[in-house]
């Protein structure tokens, strides 16, 4: 009775299972503790003044919202009207693609809320034009 041993050849393949066990733990603290992160975050923004446009730049065209949520479009020569949100941007793109170096500037009364200002320029963005400027008051009242 002749007993042959059986050789066993090594395999060449990596057991991934423990990888794919530590990912997705890693992932599952990442996704608890991202929110944690983010949250009640304390920012202490600068207080300083805006530089000014400069006094031989043309004048701005200024998108004002009121503290009653109504929109006013004044031109670079001063002059204004009462308009609704979606003419107001659809003039002042118009304005913009006649002359692109026009200043566009939003002024947002002081109790309107952020939202109202946020939504006039995203939709300024919208319309194609590129930068807008927020007018604020320098004696900072």
């Amino acid at each position: 009775m002749s007993y042959q041993r059986k050789r066993r050849k090594p395999k060449a393949e990596i057991n991934v299972v423990p990888y794919i066990d530590v990912m997705l733990v890693l992932l599952v603290i990442f996704m608890v503790t991202a929110p944690l992160i983010t949250q009640g975050v304390k920012v202490n923004l600068p207080k300083q003044d805006a530089n000014p446009l400069l006094e031989d730049a043309k004048p701005p065209i200024i998108a004002t919202i009121e503290s009653d949520g109504t929109y006013w479009f004044t031109d670079d020569k001063g002059s204004s009207e009462e308009l609704p949100k979606d003419d107001l941007v659809a003039r002042i793109a118009a304005i913009v693609e006649l002359a692109p170096a026009t200043h566009v500037v939003v002024k947002g009364d002081a109790k309107v809320p952020y939202g109202y200002v946020v939504s006039l320029m995203a939709d300024l963005e919208n319309a194609g034009i590129e930068t807008v400027g927020l007018m604020t008051d320098p004696s900072g009242g």
